[in-house]
């Protein structure tokens, strides 16, 4: 509300407040016991170091998915051309982290939702790396073209039968498209292997967020894709999160 960083709070604690301070603070209070989540009442929400902006129209990015760009850079030539896509990219946390870390990279972004390209390249324009991130709108990877040296993706894979038991803070505010993948869960990331396939070159590099107690079927549904699962990664929390897989 006042503009302060940290410093000003503890030097100017005692400053006398703006006349419309209170009643404005007051009513971003009202907003968040309605359970609206912080990262919206502020627009921002840091990830992999960097602020984001975020709004409504995207989900808000999870210290879990950074999991997601540590695999990629872990396991991708630093120094040599890339070609990824980030499939569901919202906000443009993965995309443009990948793009903000690896400059010799080209990395393409793709998302259903209009509005949530619109923020995705705010984000990357306050990053610097609009000239290297394509966005493109569509279904999962149906608005790209060639193929890909690696495709990864935090698709929705919230169970839609759950929605009543997920926490209002996310189930009323962050966007159902993002959150959402089917009744199971399981369709749209399904659906996303099998297309991922004929998309990745030789020895390709897919890596896919999951959720909670999918781990199994996650697996099973890439090798029935044609995909050789590497490895599965837990999360800070020990939850089984993040798929790597190869095309095979």
């Amino acid at each position: 509300m006042l503009g302060w960083d940290r410093t000003a709070l503890i030097t100017r604690a005692d400053d006398p407040l703006p006349d419309t301070f209170h009643d404005a603070y007051d009513r971003l209070v009202t907003r968040r016991s309605l359970h609206e989540p912080v990262a919206y009442i502020v627009g921002q929400r840091e990830f992999y170091g960097r602020p984001f902006t975020v709004t409504p129209a995207v989900l808000i990015p999870r210290p879990e998915t950074e999991l997601m760009v540590d695999t990629v850079l872990r396991l991708l030539p630093a120094d040599a051309f890339v070609r990824l896509v980030d499939v569901g990219t919202g906000s443009g946390a993965i995309a443009l982290t990948l793009a903000a870390e690896r400059p010799q990279w080209h990395v393409e972004a793709t998302d259903i939702s209009s509005e949530a390209l619109r923020v995705a390249l705010r984000n990357a324009e306050a990053l610097g790396v609009r000239g290297r991130v394509t966005f493109l709108e569509g279904d999962l990877l149906a608005p790209t073209m060639g193929m890909f040296d690696a495709i990864v993706s935090n698709p929705p894979y919230v169970p839609l039968r759950d929605a009543a038991g997920v926490h209002p803070t996310v189930r009323d505010h962050e966007p159902h498209v993002a959150l959402f993948g089917g009744e199971d869960g399981r369709a749209l990331p399904q659906r996303l292997m099998v297309e991922a396939v004929p998309r990745l070159t030789p020895g390709g590099l897919f890596v896919m967020e999951f959720g909670d107690g999918q781990e199994a079927d996650t697996v099973a549904n890439a090798t029935a894709a044609g995909l050789q699962v590497i490895e599965v990664l837990d999360d800070l929390q020990g939850i089984a999160r993040t798929l790597v897989a190869r095309r095979q």
